[in-house]
């Protein structure tokens, strides 16, 4: 059955062009495609996949069968391993890099330390691919890309023992080997014309050495190596403390405020990337020692005064961090899922200026709630609603998600429109080509060459289009839990 409704939406979409798809053909496409996956049906798939005749239709929705193939590939049954693995490698060469990039990133995720290890040696090389089908273009997506695998990285458990060191009982060294191989090409990319590097090997750069909290602008305020010693005893001092057990109350303190809330400049505006990083290592060591209700309390004053979207960025990374623990079992606590949980995230799912929002300058911020959502709406089950997401979904829409969408149409047809221009002013220059400057939020950018501001403008559609890809997932999960909740339903 399952078999022959995949065969007939193929079929079917493949006489329609690639933009007429509808939510239906994915739906089905995605449920049949999993089912027979499961049911044992891998060489007929792989047939449907590899038919010529079905290409544009395997090019739009077959990453929707990456989660069953994924499954099979880990687990190693020999019986369908090969069918599913030439299916898993002519999606990566076939559909589209933005979606499998998502794709692959949600089937990442892992909570016990032997499933941890075996996704990431089993997908970093398949997201390593991925993102080099991105060309030029690609540094938001590895920024977005590390971070999922640091997040899974930071999970393993760290030898206590020179034995335990030696052995590698917990993976963590195989695995940190196979992050330096999946990182290897894109600093190779960074270094190559260094002294003469483009805008987007600039922006590799930043990827790769982490720096999305540093300092935005020639206004930062400069920070100086008086304030290592200070921090260094501040760390010595947390590192005595108990995970967990610094209680909302000191909060009240405003000395006890200050401290971190200092560090955050650190992180922000501190000139010199040791102290930074320093800065950034403590403010963490710093939250981790905050009861559950403190760093409710302190996530919440962070999100209402910091204005800096690195910083409401990482903040909302520390929330979804904790709302995971929280739903762990036997981890219940009242903060983080349930009533008390809801007006925190209302504060994460609005956009600063509605549709008029800066998309560029809050992109942290904003990429940060889209990976926090799609975790909720994947995570939390409509019949449970632990975090009471799906109560509050429509709110979320009508006040983030829609929004959001306005302002990426309007932003990408004026970067498109500036683009266009550019492009124009550029074949009708007859003379050397002229210098140009260009303004961001206000401030004047060092003056750029044509192709410069070309660069940059690509750069920017990208931005929009990554996070016009993780609204879409958001979107389809939506449907497809509306969906499964109708099925469930009696009838």
């Amino acid at each position: 059955m399952a078999l022959e409704q995949l065969s007939d939406v193929v079929q079917r979409c493949e006489a329609l062009p690639d933009d007429s798809y509808t939510s239906e053909d994915h739906d089905v496409f995605a449920i049949a495609g999993r089912t027979c996956i499961e049911e044992g049906n891998s060489p007929q798939v792989l047939s449907i996949v590899l038919d010529e005749r079905n290409q544009n239709v395997v090019r739009s929705m077959g990453w929707n069968l990456l989660p069953p193939l994924i499954q099979v590939l880990l687990k190693k049954e020999e019986q369908h391993l090969p069918q599913c693995l030439a299916i898993f490698n002519h999606l990566l060469e076939t559909c589209t890099p933005k979606e499998l990039l998502i794709g692959i990133l949600e089937q990442l995720e892992d909570d016990d330390p032997d499933g941890i290890a075996e996704r990431l040696h089993l997908l970093l090389n398949p997201l390593q691919k991925v993102l080099l089908r991105l060309g030029s273009q690609k540094a938001s997506s590895l920024g977005m890309t590390l971070s999922s695998l640091l997040d899974q990285l930071a999970k393993l458990p760290v030898p206590n023992t020179k034995e335990q060191e030696e052995d590698d009982v917990f993976s963590l060294c195989r695995c940190c080997t196979h992050l330096i191989e999946f990182v290897r090409p894109f600093v190779v990319e960074a270094r190559l014309n260094r002294s003469g590097a483009t805008r987007s090997e600039d922006e590799l750069r930043t990827e790769l050495l982490k720096l999305n909290s540093d300092c935005s602008g020639v206004h930062s305020a400069l920070l100086t190596s008086d304030s290592i010693p200070d921090t260094e005893l501040y760390e010595k001092s947390l590192v005595r403390v108990e995970n967990g057990s610094l209680p909302a109350d000191l909060l009240e303190i405003k000395t006890f405020l200050t401290v971190p809330l200092d560090l955050v400049k650190v992180m922000t505006m501190c000139p010199q990337h040791d102290l930074r990083t320093k800065g950034l290592k403590v403010f963490q060591l710093s939250i981790d020692k905050f009861s559950t209700e403190a760093k409710y309390r302190f996530f919440e004053y962070l999100l209402r005064t910091s204005n800096h979207s690195g910083v409401e960025g990482y903040t909302i990374k520390n929330i979804r961090s904790q709302i995971d623990a929280a739903l762990q079992p036997g981890n219940a606590n009242v903060w983080f899922e349930g009533s008390h949980l809801l007006p925190l995230l209302r504060k994460v799912f609005k956009l600063p200026d509605g549709p008029e929002t800066d998309l560029l300058q809050y992109m942290d911020r904003i990429m940060e709630s889209l990976n926090l959502l799609r975790y909720l709406v994947i995570r939390d089950k409509v019949t449970e609603n632990q975090t009471g997401i799906w109560t509050e979904l429509y709110k979320i829409e009508d006040g983030f998600m829609k929004p959001l969408r306005v302002g990426l149409n309007m932003s990408r047809a004026h970067y498109e429109r500036e683009l266009h221009d550019t492009m124009e002013n550029k074949k009708k220059k007859t003379k050397e080509e002229a210098v140009l400057s260009v303004s961001v939020g206000g401030e004047k950018l060092p003056k750029m060459t044509t192709d410069s501001q070309i660069q940059a403008l690509h750069s920017a559609l990208h931005t929009f289009d990554m996070m016009e890809s993780v609204l879409v997932r958001i979107e389809e999960l939506i449907e497809v839990k509306d969906v499964e909740e109708a099925a469930a339903e009696p009838h």
